[in-house]
């Protein structure tokens, strides 16, 4: 008989095998690490721990599925620490799933886009607080009794809570304690923001405008996935509209996130957020100290923050019980991401509603082609809002013929303008300058050799800021002192700007009307605070006239504003960007709508020399509709976006040889795919950013192709990068530069 006691007695005593899970970390690695779980420990898919990686110690999140490592499970690392936070919910991981294979971007560095606030992971150590302990103090003061008289309830306070709620120095609170009147308990840290009350202040809603809050209500209650375009001309209570619908989610018990493409420079839709709901939003953008995005984070995620207004990355908050998403300007090329991950966090947004089976409402006075096909063809629900709210009146717009009516010698403001801006500061009225170009000129150069000022690390021109002395690269940041002497000839005071910035026509209105407020609204003026101290100046009436770039055109409101003149309507024109009419006619749309929006009469003039371009026609009519009709039929024509399918590809090195051969070799070793061409490779517009030289492809497909399958192919059969070569995938490009 055979003896098995050796078995019996390895099955005894033998430690069970080791748990293995797969855990997403922030690498360029095409799928998950293999790691051992502690025998104490227990994770779920989900879950954000800390794990070795090479000698660091980093953050990454427990994956889905069996894990495929063959290595045996005594060998692997193991985990080091299981964050105390909630989990990453399945639909959220769905979505950074779909997010990495959509954008063939590598699933660890999505991943690290919901892991924004890593000091965030644990839970905000408790506050000290007091609570009345029933002893009564030796002697009775005024003070004293005040303090007593509110905190004899029982509830617990902080000192500095208490003490300004009494309206008493902390000093009267040091004293009772000290006799034993207060215990000390600890309290959990306050939310950041106060809870909003969707009952808080009635709508002022009318009109259309109420209906289209009762189609978005009934929506909401409705449930299940659905998208829902607000379409309405600038000034038509499109906010008011958007927040019945928040309204009604919060009554539901869920979250809400806004997206919006300038959040922090909107400090007026705050303000107007509170005044409907009794709180303001939390925020969620680059420029918010660390510390506040980090229970921004914790607080989405635990459910204390119900609606967070944010950037486009704010779509990556891991929020409790997300119900509704709105996307406010969703035209706005600043939704697209164009760096790591390339994403439109417009397209993203719908996704994310998509998985988790809830609305989203996108908003704009001038939707995207692409939505506006998606509505035609009964994918997205429209919500029409013809007239501005309290029936406002639009501005009338007029087109100047720079050729007929020519500025004087050296200016670029033509008298036609220059009149009706006279005009607007004599009634008391604002006047808007809008001109899409920062600096005082985006060229200098000399006029006895010709010498251009050109970026040493980038092919762009060096633009001049006058009012900070520097000449500097809109690319790279490269900046030098504003030269006096040309550094080819050496010639004097023969330097000359070329063309105008917003300085340059800053300094054309002073000269004209000196004794006008005049301020001068461009990003590189100042950080995001003077932003907003600024566009609070204007609305309280502190300028007369305002030069400023295409900050203007974010949605901010102006009561005195009733001129808005466009210096070069044309600018957009120029480029070879498939989007350039429409992106003109948005833009332009945007600006000339911060007049009259207070009902008051008000004029919108715009400078051009291609009065007959259909665009221009499109502004002066009013007639959008007609607009985008000849957009879509020429999209459809050449099998354009929404009706075909772009994926750029983008080779950049640190010679132009290695960059030119490695887009070369891509090309030839791409698979041949029946409704799929390569445009390229060719030098990018700007063939050189930041010292690195750059090719492009460009992949062209019908709407029903395969793109990211091919372009995976490509990727691997093409040449490995080496040496400094990197390729960058942007799948639905929106710039071509």
């Amino acid at each position: 008989m055979k003896d098995d006691s050796n078995t019996l007695f390895g099955e005894l005593f033998d430690s069970p095998r080791r748990k293995v899970v797969p855990v997403l970390v922030p690498m360029p690695a095409p799928t998950a690490y293999s790691y051992a779980v502690p025998d104490d420990v227990t994770v779920e898919p989900g879950a954000i721990v800390q794990v070795p990686l090479g000698p660091r110690q980093v953050v990454g999140i427990v994956w889905d599925g069996e894990d495929g490592s063959t290595v045996d499970p005594k060998k692997l690392r193991e985990i080091t620490k299981v964050f105390d936070c909630p989990p990453l919910d399945q639909d959220m991981r769905a979505f950074l799933d779909w997010v990495a294979s959509y954008t063939l971007s590598p699933p660890g560095y999505v991943a690290r886009m919901a892991l924004r606030a890593p000091a965030a992971l644990d839970p905000e150590p408790m506050i000290e607080g007091l609570r009345y302990s029933g002893y009564q103090p030796e002697k009775m003061t005024p003070a004293r009794q005040k303090v007593l008289a509110l905190a004899s309830d029982g509830l617990a306070w902080t000192k500095s809570g208490l003490a300004h709620a009494t309206g008493v120095s902390t000093s009267v609170i040091d004293g009772l304690s000290r006799q034993g009147v207060f215990e000390q308990v600890f309290l959990p840290p306050p939310p950041i923001v106060a809870m909003p009350d969707p009952d808080y202040a009635e709508h002022r809603l009318a009109g259309p405008q109420l209906e289209a809050a009762d189609e978005l209500r009934g929506q909401i209650r409705h449930g299940g996935f659905s998208v829902s375009l607000i379409d309405g001309v600038t000034g038509s209570g499109k906010t008011e509209v958007y927040f019945e619908a928040i309204a009604e989610t919060l009554k539901q018990g869920k979250q809400v996130l806004i997206l919006l493409p300038e959040i922090a420079l909107t400090a007026n839709f705050l303000e107007r957020f509170q005044d409907r709901f009794g709180a303001k939003p939390g925020e969620w953008h680059s420029d918010l100290a660390t510390r506040t995005r980090e229970k921004v984070w914790r607080q989405a995620a635990t459910g204390e923050i119900r609606v967070v207004a944010g950037a486009r990355s704010a779509l990556f908050l891991p929020f409790e019980n997300l119900g509704l998403i709105i996307v406010d300007e969703e035209h706005d090329p600043a939704f697209k991401q164009e760096d790591r991950v390339f994403y439109n966090a417009r397209d993203m947004a719908v996704v994310r509603a998509r998985i988790a089976k809830f609305p989203v409402v996108l908003v704009s006075a001038t939707p995207s082609v692409e939505s506006q096909v998606n509505c035609i063809a009964g994918r997205y629900h429209r919500i029409h809002l013809p007239t501005r709210f309290a029936d406002a009146a639009m501005p009338d717009l007029h087109l100047i013929d720079m050729r007929r009516h020519p500025p004087e010698r050296g200016g670029f403001l033509s008298p036609v303008l220059l009149r009706s801006v006279g005009k607007a500061v004599e009634r008391g009225e604002q006047a808007l300058l809008f001109l899409n170009r920062r600096g005082y000129a985006p060229l200098t150069l000399c006029r006895v050799c010709g010498h251009r000022f050109q970026c040493p690390q980038c092919s762009s021109w060096l633009v001049e800021h006058r009012f900070r002395g520097q000449i500097q690269c809109h690319q790279c940041g490269y900046h030098e002192p504003t030269p006096n002497a040309c550094p080819e000839c050496g010639t004097l005071d023969h330097l000359v700007a070329c063309g105008p910035g917003v300085e340059r026509i800053a300094e054309e209105v002073e000269k004209h009307f000196p004794d006008a407020r005049t301020l001068v609204l461009s990003s590189d003026l100042g950080g995001v605070k003077r932003l907003r101290l600024e566009l609070e100046a204007i609305a309280n009436g502190e300028a007369d006239i305002v030069i400023g770039t295409q900050l203007v055109a974010k949605g901010h409101n102006f009561p005195l504003m009733t001129l808005v003149g466009i210096i070069d309507a044309d600018i957009g024109l120029s480029n070879g960007d498939p989007r350039a009419a429409e992106r003109t006619f948005q833009l332009l749309s945007q600006v000339t709508g911060r007049a009259g929006r207070t009902g008051r009469k008000s004029l919108g003039l715009m400078q051009t020399f291609q009065p007959q371009h259909p665009v221009m026609q499109a502004l002066v009519s009013g007639d959008a509709t007609a607009f985008y009709e000849r957009e879509i039929i020429e999209r459809e024509r050449a099998q354009l976006p929404p009706y075909g399918r772009l994926v750029s590809i983008i080779v950049s090195a640190d010679t132009r040889a290695e960059a030119e051969g490695h887009a070369r070799a891509l090309r030839q070793t791409a698979p041949v795919e029946p409704g799929i061409t390569i445009l390229g490779p060719a030098e990018a517009p700007l063939a050189l950013i930041r010292g690195r030289h750059r090719f492009r492809l460009l992949v062209h497909g019908r709407r029903s192709s395969d793109m990211q399958g091919f372009v995976r192919s490509l990727l691997e059969r093409g040449p490995k990068e080496r040496r400094s070569i990197q390729v960058q995938v942007d799948v639905d490009p929106q710039s071509f530069l």
